[in-house]
């Protein structure tokens, strides 16, 4: 999930993010934030504890949106299965229940 502290739908999505993890992280779901704020780790570091992220977050670099190809808005949010291929692609903010039922849908599905 591509966000920033200062994106007020990216700020939306992180509870639907947070049960996600609390619901279905010891069935195999990994969240990843990627942060694209200028201010640093610090500045992320603050909001995520004061939200209660309960995900891993990293900085993005130009590596990590080259590899994506590229981040036109934000939040946009891949969705990748177990064998490493982005299945979905979403840009901009969606309910956390239906966003939810795609994710839980690929989680069903097996490697291979």
């Amino acid at each position: 999930n591509f966000w920033a502290t200062w994106c007020p739908p990216c700020r939306e999505e992180i509870p639907g993010y947070i049960q996600l993890m609390k619901s279905h992280g010891q069935e195999g779901l990994v969240v990843v934030g990627v942060s694209l704020d200028q201010g640093g780790p610090e500045v992320v570091k603050k909001f995520a504890a004061k939200a209660g992220i309960n995900y891993p977050l990293v900085m993005a670099d130009d590596e990590i949106l080259a590899a994506f190809g590229g981040v036109e808005a934000i939040p946009t949010t891949f969705l990748i299965d177990r064998d490493g291929v982005i299945r979905d692609r979403k840009v901009g903010s969606e309910p956390a229940a239906d966003y939810a039922k795609k994710v839980l849908a690929l989680l069903a599905k097996k490697s291979g």
